[in-house]
């Protein structure tokens, strides 16, 4: 039963790892932005599959609750509000992307071999007793607001600059657009909004216009 446990997770891993690289693959290739957006949720949910089958929960809800239910909308929001010419920023896509192409595999190999020593199980230290008492949770947290609290508050802060940098882009000029200066505003004196204008309490009547010579006539 564990052998049959095991293969199924195996099978799993196989398939959620490759719908993570088609989505990946998609997010950088697709036309529209919004496409793109989409597939980049089908990539969240896919690396949070693989975490739930790594037997990190916590890890995997938060990319969830976070990823896809803020920060992915969010970046829907501002796709659709920026009103990007997807035309013109594709003009020359093919051009440059061997080139791109081979940036990103140099840095998928720096990343391979930073990372895969890491993963070496044989080498890691097991949790004492206490620690096992504690759950995954409340480790991690000891170990990002202890360890890690510096790479923290780095990853805050270029966080906080890419939401200026979000605003900034949303709040810029446009010909379509009507635009009021509030300093204007504010140096408007009541003169320039209200006219008061003195008028006779009553109005004469206008004066009958002068008969017709000869009297009416039946």
């Amino acid at each position: 039963m564990p052998d049959n446990n095991m293969h199924t997770n195996t099978a799993l891993f196989y398939i959620f790892s490759a719908v993570l690289l088609f989505a990946s693959f998609r997010v950088i290739t697709a036309r529209s932005p919004v496409y793109a957006a989409l597939y980049l949720v089908l990539a969240f949910f896919s690396a949070a599959c693989v975490w739930i089958l790594l037997r990190a929960e916590f890890l995997a809800i938060s990319l969830v609750l976070v990823y896809v239910g803020a920060v992915m909308v969010l970046f829907l929001f501002v796709v659709m509000m920026l009103d990007i010419n997807i035309d013109t920023m594709r003009e020359g896509f093919w051009k440059h992307f061997p080139v791109a192409m081979l940036v990103g595999v140099a840095i998928a190999l720096e990343m391979a071999l930073v990372l895969i020593p890491g993963f070496n199980l044989s080498t890691a230290p097991l949790p004492d007793a206490a620690a096992l008492k504690l759950g995954n949770t409340k480790l991690l947290g000891i170990e990002v607001y202890t360890k890690y609290l510096y790479p923290l508050q780095i990853a805050a802060v270029l966080l906080l600059v890419a939401i200026i940098a979000a605003i900034a882009l949303t709040l810029r000029k446009r010909k379509d657009t009507k635009y009021l200066n509030p300093a204007e505003q504010l140096k408007a004196r009541k003169a320039d909004r209200l006219r008061i204008v003195k008028m006779k309490p009553t109005i004469e009547l206008p004066a009958a216009p002068p008969a017709a010579p000869g009297g009416d006539k039946a």
